[in-house]
């Protein structure tokens, strides 16, 4: 699994102070999409477990959850990252532009965003999005917290 970039980011998790890996080999390929740098898999560095590990242990007891844009077409990795993340003590979050994820991943996540990118519907902080921001655990929509108002 390849990271393009790695950033400690406080916006996408509401409330969380995240460790964010934007992951290529994207192949939904929206259009508008941001990050279109991340469509071809091999962007970037390979993400090896000590790497990871190095990076967890960094921000240990700074960060509070582990962001993963994309990665779910690398599920044992991305699995196992999760797992590693929580053993940490770290809540976890995906962001995809899919509609489901394969409940295996479900299970080692706290937040979950999901849904493609359309310019017309905006993101999380427009009411008239498609996309979903839930708190895995409760099942609670949370889009509210992206909300200017």
């Amino acid at each position: 699994m390849y990271y393009y970039d790695f950033q400690v980011v406080l916006q996408e998790v509401p409330g969380e102070i995240s460790l964010c890996f934007s992951i290529s080999g994207c192949n939904l390929r929206c259009e508008g999409c941001h990050s279109p740098f991340l469509w071809k898999e091999g962007n970037g560095n390979i993400l090896t477990l000590g790497v990871y590990t190095s990076l967890l242990k960094q921000y240990k007891n700074l960060a509070t959850c582990v962001l993963f844009m994309g990665g779910e077409w690398h599920k044992e990795e991305l699995i196992n990252m999760l797992q590693l993340a929580k053993k940490n003590n770290l809540k976890t979050c995906l962001y995809t532009g899919e509609e489901i994820v394969l409940e295996e991943i479900k299970n080692q996540l706290t937040f979950l965003k999901t849904g493609r990118w359309k310019q017309e519907l905006g993101g999380l902080e427009n009411p008239n999005t498609n996309q979903l921001f839930i708190n895995v655990t409760t099942n609670q929509k949370l889009n509210y917290l992206f909300s200017k108002n």
